[in-house]
């Protein structure tokens, strides 16, 4: 299949990804008509709320550096289209995933009804803050660029766990980075250049 032949030249390699990705169809979470038709290129795409779903290849790389295993319980901040939490709902045993936009979050649940994923909890919450109450998670995805990993989120963080998240300013070149806590602190590794929508606290008026 093309789509997926573009995501291992572009590095995805992860067999488990790969196989989550297939079985994902990106077109149900391309909900605006006028893109429907290019769902499957390998580019970000414009939703509701000036969010955008990212181009598969940046999902399917920020996956695969998470490292997730069946039992993890994952955390994912900016729920947008829901395209990635399908995806992490494959690898994962419960996806939690917060948004500041309520109607992202209410588009996104009918389409996890719908799609019958079960294990993903979304909810319309200020995502820099994270779900203290959920606390802790072993993995922490972020789709959205901070300057610095927020602390909150640093914090519920499982010791041993990962999380993957742009950092650097909205109008310049972001690092995707992976922070893994150890007993000691935390151990930072980039990966790539990337561009995300800034993250931005409080909630979205609707």
């Amino acid at each position: 299949m093309q789509f997926l032949f573009a995501l291992r030249s572009r590095g995805v390699t992860d067999a488990r990804v790969l196989h989550a990705m297939e079985h994902v169809d990106r077109k149900a979470f391309v909900t605006t008509g006028l893109f429907s038709d290019r769902a499957y290129e390998d580019m970000p795409l414009p939703i509701a709320c000036g969010q955008t779903i990212s181009q598969p290849s940046v999902v399917g790389l920020m996956t695969q550096a998470l490292d997730l295993r069946d039992r993890d319980k994952v955390l994912e901040v900016g729920t947008g289209s829901g395209y990635q939490a399908a995806i992490l709902s494959h690898l994962a045993r419960r996806v939690y995933t917060v948004d500041r936009h309520k109607r992202l979050v209410q588009a996104a649940e009918a389409i996890f009804e719908r799609l019958g994923l079960a294990n993903i909890t979304a909810m319309t919450a200020d995502g820099s803050r994270g779900l203290p109450d959920q606390a802790p998670f072993d993995r922490i995805l972020v789709t959205a660029a901070a300057e610095d990993p927020p602390g909150p989120l640093l914090a519920q963080l499982r010791v041993g766990g990962i999380m993957v998240l742009p950092v650097g300013q909205s109008d310049a070149v972001q690092a995707l980075i992976r922070v893994t806590r150890t007993e000691d602190g935390f151990d930072y590794e980039e990966l790539r250049a990337v561009r995300f929508v800034p993250l931005v606290e409080g909630l979205g008026q609707e």
